[in-house]
């Protein structure tokens, strides 16, 4: 899925109209820190997100976007996080629309 994509700033500094377009997509909750993973299927029993936006203190909230992803999210959980990648653990089966919205903070 593609993520959305809002304005970041330059580091060196940028007019103060582009910082209120900033400020004011952030207040409206416009932020570039949200995409969608399925679970894997059969067998596994994790699932990585590759994602250069997580780190290792990042905290990753999961919102089910289907029946049977709300049926199993008593059971998925990340498991790690480090620089660049999370693992979601989950139960095995073969269902296969486990799809989920996820948030990265930090």
């Amino acid at each position: 899925m593609a993520r959305d994509m809002y304005r970041k700033l330059n580091p060196s500094g940028a007019e103060p109209r582009e910082i209120s377009e900033v400020v004011n997509n952030l207040v409206e909750g416009k932020s570039n820190n949200t995409d969608s993973v399925t679970l894997a299927v059969a067998s596994a029993t994790t699932t990585t997100i590759y994602d250069e936006r997580i780190g290792y203190n990042s905290v990753i909230l999961l919102m089910p976007t289907t029946a049977n992803a709300a049926s199993v999210l008593s059971t998925t959980y990340i498991g790690t996080t480090s620089k660049g990648n999370a693992v979601i653990t989950h139960t095995a089966n073969t269902i296969t629309d486990k799809t989920y919205r996820y948030l990265i903070v930090a």
